[in-house]
């Protein structure tokens, strides 16, 4: 069973690639808003200089995985929260999600698309991902932490996952879960294959 090409970012142009930065820095603009935080509040929950958090507001920079996650947990909300989405057939609560209505976040200088399979717009504690890692692609070098809980499946190709001080590669059918407060990081090993994993996250935070 194929899940069909990862994600188009080696081929998007400058242009798509500039859209797609600044939706994600909107959202991340209009989560800040709406819980009335200041950008030093945040740039201060994150650790991350507060010219950085506005460059990403504005669509000057891209996030890594790893960036969005801290900037979710700092907004106290899930990673599903950054998937903007402008169908009106959307529902956050929503029982059954259509696949044209599922929204993707294409983090494409790491090579990493998540697709939300769970309703877009919702806040809920528990979200389904599609993650889809293009060869090499991975979450970067340094390990990193959120809020709650994930778990996941493999489906196709490879994984290289390490939490804390402990590493495993995953191959189809190998599972995994673990408290996203524990150090970690993921990526494709492979030169020439693409990964997909089922990937559930449950955040526990207030």
């Amino acid at each position: 069973m194929s899940f069909g090409d990862p994600m188009s970012a080696p081929g998007m142009s400058g242009a798509a690639q500039q859209a797609m930065e600044l939706e994600v820095g909107q959202r991340i603009r209009a989560l800040r808003r709406m819980r009335r935080l200041s950008l030093e509040t945040v740039a201060s929950r994150t650790g991350l200089s507060i010219g950085f958090v506005s460059q990403i507001e504005r669509g000057l920079s891209s996030p890594s995985l790893r960036v969005l996650a801290m900037l979710a947990d700092a907004l106290g909300v899930g990673l599903a929260a950054l998937f903007g989405t402008d169908n009106k057939d959307s529902n956050g609560d929503a029982v059954v999600t259509r696949e044209r209505q599922r929204p993707d976040l294409k983090i494409w200088r790491s090579g990493i698309s998540k697709q939300l399979l769970s309703a877009a717009g919702s806040e809920g504690r528990l979200n389904l991902f599609l993650v889809r890692m293009q060869p090499l692609a991975s979450t970067g070098d340094e390990l990193y932490t959120h809020d709650g809980e994930e778990a996941g499946l493999v489906l196709e190709g490879e994984m290289t996952l390490v939490v804390d001080a402990e590493s495993w590669t995953l191959g189809p059918g190998d599972s995994f879960r673990f408290a996203s407060r524990r150090p970690h990081r993921f990526g494709n090993p492979s030169q020439d294959t693409n990964t997909v994993v089922l990937w559930v996250n449950c955040i526990t935070g207030s």
